[in-house]
């Protein structure tokens, strides 16, 4: 039980999402770079933000983790350490010519996507992409089969589609997205091709919907909700967007707690927390302390899912961990 918890009642209350934070691959993908700095030593090169979220990034700063745009800006036969959104194949092939070493974080169900990609571009399918446009997730998948995919941003975007075969066609998604937004987007696109197909097993990952699902228990009984998240995070700024169309009051996204206003919490009596899936619990426990500041003393748990999964560390990332423990025992 926490101190918020225990303090007396003062009819301002908390609600607290859970799940909420990280998620596996998230775990695994700042894993992926805490064990290659331990194991190579700094400096290790990360192509990207490893996750989108401020305070990872300067913690893995901290520890000699040197984040970079492009493969060119990292030193011949360093080791580079691909993000979890993902990448298209060319990033492969400019990592060989510099004779990087390569370590690839991407997370388990954005390559899932990359595979469906490369399946359906093989067979000739049309693939109608849906993700945001510039979103390093969306360039990795688009970059598997650019001959074959095309963007569609929102349900707004449905009326630009052009395809060859109208019975040829298969959507596919970013795996951060609004679930509800999407289903709106797929709806409109098989208004227009109705022998539109969809994926083998659910794009959008299991860690965005079970956030998306608590937030919309608990938005409705909430005067204020604030997700704690970086703007750059799709699955953090589609988690205020949800709770506003769940019924809260209002909604705001922030890094860290010192970014709370204090005038959002004036006349509020119920606040609804919670965090994206790159986001560490600390950052949560930071607001709700400030929360009990203002009198937020009381702290409801809504728990709508147990989250079991775990993906083991890249194989390139373990074979040179094995190799490593046999060396020295």
């Amino acid at each position: 039980m926490t101190e918020a918890q225990t303090t007396p009642r003062t009819g301002k209350r908390v609600l607290l999402a859970k799940p909420r934070g990280y998620c596996a691959g998230v775990d695994r993908a700042v894993q992926t770079v805490e064990e290659a700095l331990k194991l190579y030593g700094a400096p290790i090169y990360v192509r990207k933000q490893i996750v989108h979220n401020k305070h990872v990034v300067q913690t893995l700063e901290s520890q000699g983790a040197i984040f970079v745009e492009e493969n060119e800006e990292v030193p011949e036969g360093s080791t580079v350490i691909f993000s979890a959104h993902g990448v298209a194949p060319e990033v492969y092939e400019q990592a060989k010519e510099r004779s990087l070493k390569a370590i690839d974080a991407t997370c388990p169900l954005v390559t899932k996507v990359h595979h469906e990609a490369k399946r359906f571009a093989a067979e000739d399918y049309d693939i109608l992409l849906i993700g945001h446009e510039g979103h390093e997730e969306v360039i990795g998948t688009a970059g598997e089969a650019p001959a074959h995919i095309q963007l569609v941003d929102g349900p707004d975007s449905v009326d630009q589609v052009k395809v060859r075969d109208p019975e040829k066609v298969v959507w596919l998604s970013q795996t951060t997205l609004s679930v509800d937004e999407t289903m709106e987007t797929v709806a409109r696109l098989k208004q227009r091709l109705p022998l539109l197909q969809s994926p083998p097993s659910d794009d959008i990952c299991y860690a965005t919907s079970n956030r998306q699902h608590v937030m919309k228990e608990i938005a409705p009984s909430c005067d204020v909700v604030i997700v704690v998240g970086s703007r750059n995070s799709s699955n953090s700024v589609r988690l205020v967007e949800v709770a506003l169309d769940a019924g809260a009051r209002a909604g705001h996204l922030v890094d860290f707690a010192h970014e709370i206003d204090d005038a959002w919490l004036e006349g509020a009596n119920t606040v609804g927390v919670s965090s994206g899936a790159s986001v560490p619990d600390e950052l949560v426990m930071e607001v709700l302390q400030r929360l009990a500041g203002h009198g937020f003393t009381e702290v409801e748990e809504i728990i709508t899912a147990n989250e079991r999964l775990t993906f083991s560390l890249p194989q390139e990332l373990r074979r040179d961990m094995k190799a490593a423990a046999a060396a020295r025992g």
